[in-house]
């Protein structure tokens, strides 16, 4: 091989180096966002359920109210 050849070689096995780390870096990100959303979407589900409880514990109908004075 010449020396030109070896040289582009070694910068083409530089690149993917660096490009499988950032494969790598991006997978853990990807990963740890999923999670979050994962926890989000638990926490919202709850909320909702909670908020729903509320709403029944209540149990007001507001088309059932007159409008307030300033109508």
């Amino acid at each position: 091989m010449n020396e030109s050849a070896e040289m582009r070689l070694t910068e083409l096995e530089t690149r993917l180096a660096f490009m499988e780390n950032t494969v790598q870096t991006l997978d853990a990100t990807v990963a740890a966002q999923d999670r979050v959303l994962a926890d989000l979407r638990r926490e919202f589900e709850q909320l909702r359920r909670a908020l729903e409880g509320v709403r029944v514990s209540l149990d007001v109908d507001t088309h059932d109210e007159p409008p307030p004075p300033h109508y």
